[in-house]
């Protein structure tokens, strides 16, 4: 489980609009970690909470993991770290979260979907899982905020990625791009500062829009601060999408 820090000891930079552009498509500046301003790729990033503290709107310091929409034919789904998922009982995603806020809503977790390899033996190469989230006025969440596409077989490295996701520590997402690297033939990992507690499960996406990572894996994400890691997304991770996004 990534352990936790103070965020003081992160080099916090304001992300203007052009940089955010230029993290998306890999360029700019690489390793540091920086407050996510609030865009519609951001918002479709959230964090999960127990249900009964959002009921109780317990929002500040409640969230313990990070999740994202990704695109499905019944536009209900999440990613994020299957030990995010495990025993935690009635749970809520809550995208684009921020200072206590819900700016899309609050959006409950119905079913979850865990690979046989972590539900078994809890492999650390099989720490990527979904959740189906029941619809809200009618609308399905990726209706609301829209969706990356979970995309599996990709290179290492490929490509930079962006990863944003929400610290324990912290109200408001942070964000980092850098270039992954193999760790071994079924993990990826990259360098960046300040991804503490909190941020397991948080989408790792390319230039073009797609989940090619989630923070977990090795060390359920790493055991500092600055290197964390990802399942590398494989035949296991496609067949539990695929099990996801069948009619239920």
């Amino acid at each position: 489980m990534k352990r936790n820090a103070l965020l003081g000891a992160v080099v916090m930079l304001a992300v203007t609009s052009a940089s955010e552009a230029a993290a998306d498509g890999g360029p700019g500046p690489l390793g540091v970690t920086a407050v996510a301003v609030a865009t519609p790729q951001t918002a479709r990033v959230g964090a999960l909470f127990a249900a009964e503290d959002a009921e109780a709107g317990r929002f500040a310091g409640g969230h313990f993991c990070t999740a994202s929409v990704v695109r499905s034919p019944h536009h209900n789904l999440v990613t994020t770290a299957a030990h995010c998922l495990e025993n935690r009982g009635e749970m809520v995603f809550v995208p684009g979260y921020r200072k206590g806020r819900a700016p899309y809503g609050v959006w409950k977790v119905d079913r979850v979907f865990l690979p046989d390899g972590w539900a078994r033996k809890r492999d650390e190469d099989s720490d990527v899982a979904f959740a189906v989230l029941d619809e809200r006025e009618a609308k399905g969440v990726e209706d609301v905020v829209g969706g990356n596409r979970f995309v599996t077989g990709t290179a290492t490295g490929a490509t930079a990625v962006t990863v944003t996701g929400y610290p324990n520590t912290a109200e408001a997402p942070v964000r980092c791009t850098n270039r992954p690297t193999a760790h071994n033939p079924t993990q990826q990992r990259i360098a960046c500062p300040g991804l503490t507690g909190g941020t397991s499960g948080s989408p790792w996406v390319n230039g073009d829009g797609q989940v090619v990572g989630v923070l977990g894996g090795h060390e359920q994400g790493g055991a500092t601060d600055d290197v964390s890691y990802s399942v590398v997304l494989g035949a296991e991770a496609a067949h539990l999408y695929g099990a996801a996004t069948a009619d239920p």
